[in-house]
């Protein structure tokens, strides 16, 4: 998935809080954005496994959840929210495609690292591959709750929409594009980037 899906989907959870806990509404959605994100930060190591921690964040999330609800604040309820989105990002990457190049060829059968047993989770391509339609759909759908979240949340829901619709246009040439540029790469910065 797209990572505008996950930060997405991390401030539909935090949304949560409108319901339950007002107050910290805005604190729980900014968590949830960033904890969404936050598994991505992987994308210079090795992606999917560096930051991706399907089960360790689900372990930290549950007691860290429970503590939001009986010792609320501000900082309870963000670390919260941040680790069971982070947690659901991870998780969530094994319904999408796999790690692989041009994802839409279905040929890798690695799509997120679980630590815990030490394995590659194998992709279900519910969403085949990040910027892909039904990608797009899911982001569409996870932003619809930001039409209850009060400015400048509103507006970011609105640019990591754009963000969303922009990239599922251009995501199967910006491969091609970024081979044609790594070809021209010097020697020496080429074999830092990943192309395959």
């Amino acid at each position: 998935m797209m990572a505008t899906t996950h930060a997405l989907f991390g401030m539909a959870l935090g949304a949560v809080a409108l319901f339950v806990a007002p107050e910290y509404a805005a604190v729980a959605i900014a968590a949830g954005g960033v904890g969404g994100l936050f598994p991505d930060l992987d994308l210079a190591g090795d992606h999917r496994k560096d930051l991706h921690f399907p089960v360790y964040y689900s372990f930290a999330a549950a007691p860290a959840l429970a503590l939001a609800v009986l010792a609320p604040s501000a900082t309870t309820v963000a670390a919260g929210v941040f680790l069971a989105s982070a947690a659901l990002h991870a998780a969530g990457d094994a319904l999408g495609g796999g790690l692989e190049l041009r994802p839409w060829e279905a040929t890798s059968e690695e799509a997120v690292y679980d630590h815990f047993h030490g394995r590659w989770v194998a992709p279900r391509r519910w969403i085949r591959y990040d910027g892909a339609p039904e990608d797009l759909l899911a982001a569409a759908a996870f932003a619809l709750p930001g039409v209850l979240y009060a400015e400048p949340l509103q507006r970011v829901v609105l640019l990591l929409l754009g963000v969303s619709m922009v990239y599922a246009l251009v995501r199967k040439r910006l491969v091609d594009l970024g081979e044609l540029l790594a070809d021209r790469l010097p020697t020496g910065l080429a074999a830092y980037v990943p192309i395959d």
